[in-house]
């Protein structure tokens, strides 16, 4: 798979409500009218959600979907002989199929229901990673992860005996690809990469990386948590061997999300969570357990949220997502180059292939205090380390604030941010 085009184009000189609509009806106005927080005020001004990194806002189809189940269908699910046992299993492994075909994996069968992409990741860890790695192994993790994609590798490099290997960054916030090449080596057995930077932005060649990985027979996760609502994902092409995501940060509730594993790998994986659900038989003599994906499932899932999640992918499918991504590229140029205007602000991270995440540092300001302010101003952005301490360290830099755009913001509130981080500086 190629990399995206995700790149920032350059802002227009026109009037920014004239470059609402885009190709393919697309409407940033239109699709705010889905969202009914976005309505909502905060210190009696009109919320400005910069926020969507952390997680998005959800549109009323999703809203609508939880109510509808748990106002008239709410099950447990499997082995029910019921009327609404069924249908909640039939819902629930509709999302299952969703999922699928929304990440173009072969089937449902290779999906497994996790709380998220950090669960997801741990699974892989303590499931694949404690049975394949041991001393003399190496994990590749670039500079550049979620501490999600650092920790649980750490946790089960001290298990087995294996080391765990950063790969640096350039300058501009990519990963090193020359650095790569050469730590790559026989020792490698995994390299876990995100497929979009929640701190920087940076989309990184993660087909090549995946395809260099695999002619050293290493395996390849990648995180998808920031990726997978800004670009179409296609884990085939990708020829990922894991792949994950959260569906809080892709418009659906929280507390759920999918994991991605090719077929030979998964029904080779031991189960890493003991219960119900995940079982065939139970005597105290042995236990069976179930086919894959269920045997990683144990206990009830969150059936809720799979209602939900599958809600949040009937919604987004429905939109031209060709169309999303240039009116996001458009509004990711517009804003850097707005916040170039505030005196003292820096961007961090130039890398050209990115989302539109805007993490930056104000001169004489904390990342705090600048939050705060903006928060006066009802405009949400975060600030603090970003759960990604080493990239931020790689610009000597322990915390920065973070506006991060999706689909629904618009050019009017980047112009409020700009407007208010302006007279943050002139109030200095």
């Amino acid at each position: 798979m190629t990399t995206p085009d995700v790149t920032a184009r350059p802002a227009q000189s026109a009037d920014p409500s004239s470059r609402v609509r885009r190709p393919g009806g697309f409407s940033a106005e239109s699709v705010r009218q889905d969202f009914p927080i976005l309505h909502r005020t905060v210190n009696g001004r009109p919320l400005v959600w910069l926020d969507n990194a952390a997680t998005t806002q959800k549109p009323r189809q999703v809203i609508e979907a939880l109510a509808a189940y748990y106002g008239a269908a709410n099950s447990n699910i499997h082995r029910g002989a019921h009327t609404m046992a069924r249908e909640a299993t039939e819902a629930y492994e509709a999302g299952r199929a969703a999922v699928a075909d929304f990440l173009g994996a072969a089937g449902p069968e290779d999906i497994v229901f996790v709380r998220g992409t950090t669960e997801a990741v741990n699974l892989v860890a303590q499931s694949w990673g404690r049975a394949n790695l041991g001393p003399g192994d190496d994990v590749l993790v670039p500079v550049l992860e979620h501490h999600s994609d650092i920790v649980p590798w750490q946790m089960v490099a001290r298990q087995t005996g294996a080391r765990l290997v950063p790969i640096p960054l350039t300058k501009d916030g990519e990963i090193d690809q020359d650095a790569y090449r050469d730590l790559l080596s026989s020792r490698t057995q995994l390299v876990a990469i995100s497929h979009a930077s929640n701190v920087l932005g940076t989309v990184p060649p993660v087909g090549e990386m995946t395809a260099l990985a695999h002619r050293h027979n290493a395996k390849v996760l990648v995180d998808g948590a920031q990726a997978v609502a800004h670009f179409p994902v296609d884990v085939r092409e990708l020829d990922a061997d894991f792949y994950a995501f959260s569906g809080h940060k892709l418009f659906a509730p929280t507390g759920i999300g999918a994991l991605y594993a090719k077929p030979e790998l998964l029904a080779g994986m031991a189960p890493w969570q003991g219960g119900g659900n995940m079982i065939e038989s139970v005597a105290f003599g042995e236990t069976t357990f179930a086919p894959v994906p269920h045997r990683m499932e144990a206990g009830t899932g969150h059936i809720g949220g799979v209602v939900g999640l599958l809600a949040a992918l009937n919604w987004l499918t429905s939109l031209d997502r060709e169309a999303v991504a240039v009116y996001e590229g458009d509004l990711m140029a517009y804003a850097q180059e707005a916040l170039a205007t505030v005196p003292g602000l820096e961007l961090i991270g130039s890398a050209p292939h990115r989302i539109a995440v805007l993490t930056f540092t104000l001169a004489g300001q904390d990342p705090a205090a600048v939050a705060d302010w903006l928060d006066r101003d009802g405009i949400a952005v975060r600030a603090g380390h970003h759960c990604a301490q080493p990239a931020l360290a790689h610009y000597g830099l322990e915390s920065a604030a973070r506006a991060s755009l999706a689909l629904y913001n618009t050019y009017g509130e980047v112009d409020q941010l700009v407007a208010s981080l302006r007279r943050l500086q002139e109030s200095a």
